[in-house]
């Protein structure tokens, strides 16, 4: 049972109210705006639609636009397709639970309603998790809740928010990664790493948070030299980040072999229906019945680098050609904000950062009164971890993801924008809230939860800073743009 922490109660109210207001608004813009005809991936729908398809369609249909569609095929058909790989199988496996709790209802809808049945049901759930693991995280981290719930309020205008409710796997994995963190924290290692693997088996990136536990175990290895063993100490720590690795690493190696039978292997191929067979035909998909694939004779035969390759030209300053501008743009705020957390942090915390975070300070002194909020100590792991992510998806991905790939995936794009507010918002001093203080159990009955200082902010538009401005104004921006042009297959990805 969580305590009765009235902040607590605020994230969850603001998070459905976002949910609810972002289903609603997809589906006005769904209908009132025409799709554009875009190069995406779209399958032949192969079971006739009923009326009730049809309303559920007009409903929930802006939820299965650009990369929903893939997910949406394999939740339904498996993965039959080649390029199908280059979306790991956690996401699908969840919708098929999902859709298995509907079955009652599959005389009255076919597989697809279910499936965008269970995206939206799904992803509302995960994303009201998400925001609640955030805002724990975030207490435990930072050590100053009311930066914690100013950043998981945050979360629920998220830029990245579209990608959190269509058929994506980012809501899910937001929810492990956040959740995996706060264990880690807790000192709930196997716990953590557990969950973190499991991440992994969603989103390939999730990879990267093998040094949240590599960090992890190198703080207890120094903390422990000068009371235990060096030598047994050390054979510890190497065992640890052995497993460490193994374990984040098999759900991807598991995923790259069942390609390899499938593909590789002689007599895997499964029967195929014969109109998807004829989209491979038509649209030059490689499907498990024909030749085998180069990338079967490599010595490390792994699909998902030669899927990126191939089919999305993914790979070191690809992407950076002069028609690409306008996703530079696109991606340049995000890109800005953890770039410029990464320089406060930095500058604050000199030696900290030369130590990689394993020593605070030559001055001892110091420790007695450590920094709170987003200047922690503590959090010096989440940034290098957000830093690297930046990078990679700077030089190596296509950059217009880059607001969805750190909004699901880091916290700093929440945290540190929360401590501007704070550090430079007048108007959040003056609101007579006490969010981060838990209600008494003798508290008078009916006691209201304090109000939520972000609305607070959003009435007070005209008397904000220029900061909260921009904050707000970038967060509420892409918020309903995404909502606006990815309901519709316009150039939202």
């Amino acid at each position: 049972m969580w305590p009765q922490d009235p902040s607590r109660k605020e994230v969850l109210r603001f998070a459905v109210s976002c949910r609810i207001l972002t289903l609603m608004l997809q589906a006005l813009f769904n209908a009132i705006i025409p799709d554009h005809h875009a190069e995406a991936f779209s399958p032949p729908r192969l079971a006739p639609s009923g009326f009730v398809d049809q309303l559920v369609d007009g409903l929930l249909g802006g939820l299965s636009r650009w990369d929903a569609e893939h997910f949406l095929f394999i939740a339904e058909h498996g993965y039959l397709y080649e390029h199908n790989f280059a979306f790991f199988p956690g996401f699908p496996l969840a919708l098929m639970v999902g859709t298995e709790l509907l079955r009652p209802l599959r005389g009255l809808l076919s597989l697809r309603s279910c499936l965008l049945i269970s995206v939206a049901s799904l992803n509302f759930l995960f994303f009201i998790l998400a925001a609640v693991a955030l805002h724990d995280l975030g207490c435990l981290v930072l050590h100053c809740p009311r930066q914690a719930f100013y950043a998981a309020l945050l979360f629920c205008l998220s830029p990245a928010n579209v990608f959190l409710a269509a058929g994506y796997s980012e809501a899910l994995f937001a929810l492990l990664t956040f959740s995996a963190m706060g264990q880690l924290e807790r000192g709930r290692v196997w716990t953590s790493g557990l969950l973190f693997a499991i991440a992994t088996g969603v989103r390939s990136n999730g990879l990267v948070s093998v040094g949240f536990l590599v960090h992890s175990q190198c703080q207890g290895f120094f903390s422990s030299l000068r009371m235990l063993n060096p030598q047994r100490q050390l054979f510890k720590l190497m065992a640890s980040l052995f497993l460490s690795v193994f374990t984040l690493g098999l759900p991807f190696a598991l995923f790259q072999y069942y390609a390899y039978t499938q593909f590789c292997l002689p007599g895997s191929a499964r029967p195929i229906p014969e109109p998807l067979v004829q989209l491979a035909v038509d649209k030059g998909y490689r499907i498990a019945e024909g030749n085998e694939p180069p990338w079967c004779f490599w010595d490390v035969p792994l699909i998902y680098s030669y899927i990126q390759d191939v089919y999305w030209n993914v790979g070191f300053l690809k992407y950076y050609e002069l028609r690409q501008v306008p996703n530079f743009l696109l991606a340049a705020p995000v890109a800005i904000l953890v770039v410029w957390a990464t320089w406060t942090y930095v500058t604050t915390h000199p030696w900290l950062c030369l130590t990689l975070g394993l020593q605070r300070s030559k001055n001892n002194k110091t420790l007695e009164k450590p920094d709170l909020g987003f200047l922690s100590p503590q959090v010096f792991v989440y940034l290098v971890h957000a830093a690297v992510l930046l990078l990679f998806g700077g030089l190596c991905m296509h950059v217009q993801v880059l607001t969805r790939f750190l909004g699901s995936s880091t916290p700093i794009v929440y945290w540190f924008p929360a401590h501007l507010l704070q550090d430079q918002e007048p108007l959040l001093r003056s609101l007579k809230t006490v969010p981060w203080k838990p209600l008494a159990e003798d508290s008078p009955p009916g006691q209201k939860v304090p109000r939520n200082p972000i609305m607070g902010l959003l009435y007070r538009w005209k008397t904000c800073s220029p900061v909260t401005r921009y904050i707000l104004g970038y967060f509420l921006t892409y918020w309903l743009l995404g909502l606006l042009l990815h309901c519709n297959f316009l150039p939202w990805t």
